[in-house]
């Protein structure tokens, strides 16, 4: 099945073809096994307990009826009471084990559905946590935040109540109905008929609903998406004065979603009058007929009464059906999605059997790479380059040159569509993975800080590191001072994404976090372009440190920072057309050169 399907770019379509429709049921329906399947001797439990007590339920009519015609004559021609105690004393014995049952029942569903819920919670969590970057990057977060809760907020309403309103109604239903057959069968003849339009009208109220309810889910998750994209980048919404286009772009989504619930309540409201009118109509005939027959003598009064109630409790469900109707569609559009997620594959799989590598030494190799996100435009065409073991190489070039794509691979985010990337020989995509993350560390311009205290930030890639050591790895890059300076030093809570720090010292953090992981191969992506020039020129001896002694692969359009290279790699349309010593090509009339003399007109 293609992506397409699968969540990243068809999930919010609501319209199928019919063999894409039967994909995704099977799909959800698989999803809805695998979670079930560990719980099926509670399911049984709970089965067994509710076909009990709605049993116990249906009696009670059969039981009025018994009083009237047979107990209450012994009271009145014989003041015998002890049929009337007997029937009495059932009845009252059945509601209360019937009550009983059902608050059973309601603790033992309430299980499963909370082991369903967290197993499906976690699933998506880890399962989105280990897909491939390609999946994050073309996946937005908003949609992310949807899967984990309102799609599963509507799920866990379909087991909750929705669901335990199907069982039991269409249990009480079937054996209501059974019950009238036996006890008069000419009212069951009338309700069976009358099923003719229940189930006509049940029908529309199904197909219907289900389109208006994958509207709702898609539009719902437009709604999150709008609102979180807006919230995470409000620092550009309020540069570029974007409130009054955002105002509008999120009035058009709210608008589209309460639209779309104002035709789910206009369908309900057809349904819910359309449904007692079917409920009066048979009511009103079982009554006409019965009341012609007890006239007649051929039907006792009580009899009589007990066919009325068991028509009423007939369709007293229905609408409970149709709630779940109402839930479930809004849960199988949830559940499609959720399953969607969960059957996107890694781009970048773990390795079957993977390769040790304890110690590497940091040799790189790209052998004839050919590269294109999502098969789209080739980046790098058939692209060879060697990087000695313990080199500084800075990669340079315009925009668009190769250079981040060159890191992505290096750090295996992605894998080539062909040729390959090797570690000392041994193809990445081989490589044990915690051999390839503890062998090769990227640090971005975006320094990213999780909530937690300084010193959990630094240690990240050493989660058992002393605090001695983390103190040893921020003095190294320049990041004691700061930090010692800061209300609690290291145990310094850094808020939300680092907001108590300012950017170039999320960046030193980075650096820390990055000399502590000691890596063999170190790749610095833009790492710092949120630096100023003091800052800048005060952490040079720091990067010397840094990369003593390992790989190192510097991309940077500040030229300060490609002094410290061992070669300078000129990038252009994902070719090398430059390749030496910083000096040697500062020397030339190549690109590098040009590019330096401009750097050095800015100084002036």
């Amino acid at each position: 099945m293609s992506a397409a399907l699968t969540g990243t770019k068809g999930e919010d379509r609501s319209n199928y073809t019919l063999e894409e429709s039967r994909a995704i049921r099977q799909r959800s329906l698989r999803l809805l096994g695998s979670l079930v399947s560990p719980l099926k001797a509670q399911i049984v439990l709970a089965a067994i307990v509710l076909v009990v007590s709605t049993a116990l339920q249906v009696a009670g009519p059969i039981l009025i009826s018994i009083g009237l015609d047979k107990a209450l004559p012994q009271v009145l021609d014989h003041a015998n009471w002890m049929p009337a105690f007997l029937v009495g004393f059932t009845y009252l014995f059945a509601g209360a084990a019937a009550a009983a049952l059902i608050g059973w029942y309601v603790v033992v569903a309430a299980r499963i559905t909370q082991a369903v819920l967290i197993d499906l919670r976690k699933r998506i969590f880890l399962h989105t946590q280990r897909l491939s970057l390609e999946f994050h990057e073309t996946y937005t977060s908003g949609r992310i935040i949807s899967r984990q809760t309102s799609d599963l907020d509507s799920i866990r309403e379909l087991l909750d109540g929705g669901l335990n309103n199907l069982v039991s109604g269409v249990l009480f239903g079937a054996f209501t109905f059974i019950a009238l057959i036996v006890w008069d069968w000419q009212s069951g003849v009338i309700l069976l008929l009358a099923g003719i339009p229940l189930f006509l009208l049940m029908r529309w109220f199904y197909s219907r609903s289900q389109v208006i309810f994958r509207e709702s889910r898609v539009i719902s998750a437009k709604v999150i998406v709008q609102f979180v994209e807006t919230m995470t980048g409000i620092r550009a919404v309020k540069a570029f004065r974007k409130e009054p286009r955002n105002d509008v772009a999120f009035q058009k989504v709210a608008g589209e979603y309460r639209d779309v619930n104002r035709r789910s309540m206009l369908l309900f409201g057809t349904f819910e009058p359309g449904l007692m009118a079917v409920a009066a109509l048979t009511l009103g005939l079982v009554v006409l007929w019965g009341g012609i027959r007890v006239a007649d003598g051929a039907l006792t009064v009580g009899v009589l009464l007990s066919a009325v109630l068991y028509v009423r409790n007939f369709f007293a469900p229905m609408q409970e059906i149709a709630m779940f109707l109402n839930s479930y569609q809004s849960a199988t559009a949830a559940l499609e999605k959720v399953s969607g997620v969960l059957e996107e594959q890694p781009t970048v799989p773990d390795p079957d059997e993977p390769v040790d590598l304890w110690e590497s030494r940091g040799h790189v190799r790209f052998e004839e790479v050919t590269f294109g996100y999502s098969g789209e435009k080739t980046i790098l065409p058939n692209f060879s380059l060697d990087i000695a073991a313990g080199q500084t190489i800075a990669l340079v070039g315009t925009t668009g040159a190769g250079k981040s794509t060159l890191a992505k691979l290096i750090s295996r985010f992605y894998d080539p569509t062909l040729g390959r990337v090797t570690l000392d020989g041994v193809d990445l995509r081989s490589l044990h993975p915690k051999d390839l993350r503890r062998a090769i560390v990227m640090v971005t311009q975006e320094a990213y800080l999780f909530s937690g205290t300084v010193a959990d930030n630094i240690a990240l890639g050493k989660p058992d590191a002393t605090l001695d050591e983390i103190r040893d790895a921020a003095r190294a890059v320049g990041a004691d001072e700061f930090i010692s300076a800061l209300p609690d030093g290291y145990n310094s809570d850094v808020n939300k994404r680092g907001g108590r720090v300012s950017a170039g010292q999320r960046q030193l953090i980075s650096f820390a976090r990055a000399f502590l992981a000691d890596p063999a191969v170190l790749i610095l992506d833009e790492a710092t372009a949120s630096l100023d020039i003091p800052s800048e020129r005060l952490i040079q001896d720091a990067l010397q440190t840094l990369l003593k002694d390992r790989t190192a692969i510097i991309i940077a359009h500040r030229l300060s920072t490609v002094a410290i290279a061992d070669r300078v790699l000129v990038m252009e349309h994902g070719e090398i057309i430059e390749d030496d010593a910083p000096a040697a090509l500062i020397g030339g009339t190549g690109k590098f050169a040009q590019l330096h003399a401009a750097w050095q007109e800015t100084l002036v």
